[in-house]
Parts: structure tokens; C-alpha cells; sequence
């Protein structure tokens, strides 16, 4: 069988596509949310599948932009969201995927990673806090799990890679510093890993090129695309379940 063509991320564009607008989009975008909490609360009622939606990518990438916009319709029940930060030290103290294990969704349940377990084979292998070998091993014990919770567990795994251009993330790290209702996400880390971003983007395309559950390559310079993509894929895939409301209990 012939090798799968390696994914470039520059291959990529991170604007909307050629011939797309702002407002048609945005209508369209409506009804997909919509019927995406239709879908949430159908899977929730069932309980026969579970979802989990990781959102991944650089600082600025509007992952809890697109957490508000899209997931806008879903009902509170049944719906979790984990975001990732610095492990702390009884995490530490575990295997890497103690803390995500225990989050994943049970069936009927809808949950999104905010950040996720890519963050022990993006931010340490490019600071160089593991080494290439324990890369590999996470990279595989990463597969070991995504599969067991697709086959073991029923659960439908959306990746999203958020990808956004150098400039645009230039851009959303100065509003950070400028707008008064966006400052409370201003770190100046921020900006020392930005210096490191040739690095990241060959992490990013290591681990998206070494999944076995496919990513999809979201862009995000234009917000109004960006969630238009998610909650699009989101409800293509989901209405394949054919999923049913349980029969009404009788006498």
C-alpha cells in the first residue's frame, strides 16, 4: 500500500476560501449551530455514541472564540469542556494521559478539549523537556487511546487543527494587549513561544502526519469561516449516525 502524501500545514490556507462572504456565511452558520444542539441533545437522549471535539492550535488561534460560537446551542447537560493548562503536580505524579482519560466522554455525552493530550508531544518536545524517543511513545500511546475510545467506547473523535497565519496571530496577541475586554488574556509568554513558531509548526505536523484518527485543518484567520468549518464537519458527521429519540416507554 502506498504511503499517505505528507500534510504541510503551508499547503494550507488559513483564510476562508476564494468566493466565500462574511454574512451568507454567517446565515448558514446560524442554522448549523442550531441543528448541531439538535444533534447534541439527540446524542444525549440515546446514549449510544459519545463525541469528543479537540481544538488545537497556537496562542490566539480562537479556540474559546469558537467554543462560544459554536457550541452556542448545545445544552449544558451532556455537554463537558476540559481545557488543558500546566499539569499540576499530582498530574505530574501520573502517566501523561491520567488527566485526559478521566474526561473523556461516556456515552451520550458530547465533550471538547480545550488544548489536550497533543500538549506532552507540542510544548515539551519544543522546549526539549522529552526527547525524540519518549515522543514516539507518547505519539503511540496517544493512537492506543484515540482507538480505544472510537472502538471501544463508541465515541466519534473531531481533531481540529486551528490554523492561523504568523500575522493574524501577531494581530490577536496586540488586541490581547490593547482592548480592555481582552486583556485578561494577555501573557507575555505568549510572545516568547511565538519566537519558537517554526519549531511548533513542525510538531503540529508531526503529530497530525503520525495520527491515525484523521485531523481536519481548520482555518481561523476569518473567525466567521473558522466556525462555519467546525459546525459544519460537526453535523456532517454526525447526521450519518441516524440517530433516534427513545421510544416512549408504554404500560
Amino acid at each position: 500500500m502506498a504511503k499517505q502524501q505528507l500534510i504541510r500545514l503551508a499547503d494550507f490556507s488559513t483564510e476562508a476560501p476564494s468566493g466565500w462572504k462574511e454574512k451568507p456565511t454567517e446565515e448558514l452558520t446560524k442554522d448549523l449551530v442550531k441543528r448541531l444542539g439538535d444533534l447534541q441533545q439527540l446524542l444525549y437522549a440515546e446514549g449510544k455514541h459519545s463525541v469528543l471535539v479537540v481544538l488545537q492550535g497556537m496562542d490566539g488561534s480562537g479556540k474559546d472564540g469558537a467554543v462560544h460560537k459554536v457550541f452556542d446551542a448545545c445544552r449544558i447537560t451532556g455537554l463537558t469542556l476540559t481545557a488543558f493548562k500546566k499539569p499540576t503536580e499530582e498530574e505530574f505524579a501520573h502517566d501523561f494521559l491520567w488527566r485526559v482519560h478521566k474526561v473523556a466522554p461516556q456515552k451520550g455525552m458530547f465533550a471538547i478539549f480545550n488544548r489536550s493530550h497533543y500538549e506532552d508531544i507540542l510544548i515539551q518536545r519544543v522546549h526539549g523537556w522529552i526527547d525524540e524517543k519518549r515522543v514516539a511513545r507518547r505519539m503511540q500511546a496517544i493512537n492506543a487511546f484515540e482507538e480505544t475510545l472510537a472502538f471501544d467506547n463508541n465515541t466519534h473523535v473531531f481533531k481540529f487543527y486551528m490554523h492561523i497565519s504568523k500575522e493574524e496571530q501577531e494581530k490577536q496577541l496586540r488586541q490581547r494587549m490593547e482592548d480592555p475586554e481582552k486583556f485578561w488574556k494577555h501573557n507575555p509568554g505568549d510572545w516568547k513561544e511565538r519566537e519558537l513558531w517554526d519549531k511548533y509548526m513542525e510538531a503540529y505536523e508531526y503529530a497530525i502526519n503520525e495520527s491515525s484518527i484523521p485531523w481536519h485543518i481548520c482555518p481561523v484567520d476569518d473567525r466567521w469561516y473558522r466556525d462555519y468549518f467546525i459546525a459544519n464537519t460537526l453535523v456532517q458527521a454526525l447526521e450519518k449516525l441516524n440517530m433516534q429519540m427513545p421510544p416512549l416507554a408504554t404500560s
